[in-house]
């Protein structure tokens, strides 16, 4: 028993409490509001709010332990199957992203697997970015219109999906990076940390290269971060793991601080634009931080291999997403109706599930 008053177990039931309170408080509220006729009762808005934080829940859970941040899977969902605003969606994505890195900071700082080193490292650089993309997001939004952002989405689906096939195929070097040759600049830098692998009950060291190249990467990740309100963890995730060798699960957890320190930079040109509804976004952020901390520590303990193919079936899923709003934004395909959306999706997590399977029967 004494565990659960001791942190993270805490901070979860503090939170817990406040959940409950708050829901029932609002409830109460709902249940006792007259709306106008037409409107939206207050019990429809109690229970999306209540489904808001569910779906935030199982967003950070999956999202924490791909590294990729909750804002990957928020922001095409919401944008498909909801008529919220464009810029509300991509400013709470943001939050939604920030808050799944920040929960998830502690168990990977405390357990080892996080490199503060490389974090701090890349954050000023992310958050540079990050605040550029956002002001560039709110300049497309307000003159360019569909035909910016389409041209741009499929741009960037087609990156995504380059990096998806290279981690299929690039198999353990993915996971466990070779590293032929350490630069002066990288070596003088002192990066490396090493870290207790839980799945393999030993210590790892890993050597890191090109420190100096992934500074630019993470710029243009940030970028793209602020722009569309994804997050981007799933390409601080392969620039990390591309480019500076870093170890896919250290990348993964990397991603989750990064984000936390980033992403807080590229809200504000959303929040001074009124982009940001508290109501809206706060059943949000209650389900990032309960997911958040749990997928933590599940990546924590989880073999490298798990991550890459998880990781693998949100860039193609996220891919399929971004081809086909830009081609929607451009007028060359009709809306695609929510059933294939759905059937995209179970196929390729049924796949992610059999490799997985597959992986594990392997390792044992």
């Amino acid at each position: 028993m004494r565990k659960f008053f001791r942190s993270p177990w805490l901070e979860v039931n503090v939170m817990l409490a406040v959940l409950i309170i708050s829901y029932l408080a609002l409830a109460l509220i709902t249940n006792a509001a007259e709306t106008e006729p037409g409107a939206m009762t207050g019990g429809a808005i109690f229970g999306w709010l209540f489904g808001f934080f569910f779906l935030s829940f199982a967003i950070a859970l999956v999202a924490v332990i791909g590294g990729i941040g909750g804002g990957v899977l928020f922001t095409p969902v919401m944008l498909a199957f909801t008529p919220v605003d464009s810029l509300i969606v991509r400013a709470t994505g943001l939050i939604v992203a920030m808050f799944s890195g920040l929960v998830s900071t502690g168990p990977f700082m405390k357990g080892g697997l996080a490199n503060l080193k490389i974090c701090i490292f890349c954050a000023a650089a992310y958050g540079v970015g990050a605040f550029a993309g956002a002001q560039g997001a709110i300049y497309v939004a307000q003159h360019l219109g569909d035909t910016g952002e389409g041209l741009i989405r499929l741009a960037l689906g087609g990156i995504l999906c380059s990096l998806a096939v290279y981690f299929l195929v690039g198999g353990k070097k993915i996971e466990w990076p070779e590293v032929k040759k350490v630069d002066g600049f990288t070596k003088k830098l002192h990066l490396s940390q090493p870290y207790l692998e839980v799945s393999l009950n030993k210590v790892i060291d890993y050597p890191l290269t090109r420190a100096g190249w992934v500074l630019g990467a993470i710029v243009g990740v940030g970028i793209l971060s602020g722009f569309f309100g994804l997050g981007a963890g799933w390409a601080i995730v392969p620039a990390q793991n591309v480019i500076m060798a870093v170890p896919l699960k250290v990348a993964a957890a990397n991603s989750g601080v990064l984000l936390g320190m980033g992403d807080c930079i590229a809200v504000w040109p959303y929040l001074l634009m009124g982009a940001i509804i508290p109501v809206f976004a706060a059943p949000w952020l209650v389900g990032q931080v309960l997911g958040g901390l749990l997928g933590a520590l599940i990546l924590i303990r989880v073999k490298a291999g798990f991550v890459r193919y998880l990781l693998i079936g949100f860039m193609f899923f996220s891919c399929f997403g971004l081809l086909t709003k830009g081609l929607i934004m451009l007028g060359v395909i009709k809306a695609v109706p929510v059933w294939v959306t759905g059937l995209v999706f179970i196929g390729i997590f049924a796949a992610v599930t059999r490799s997985i399977i597959n992986f594990t029967r392997s390792e044992s």
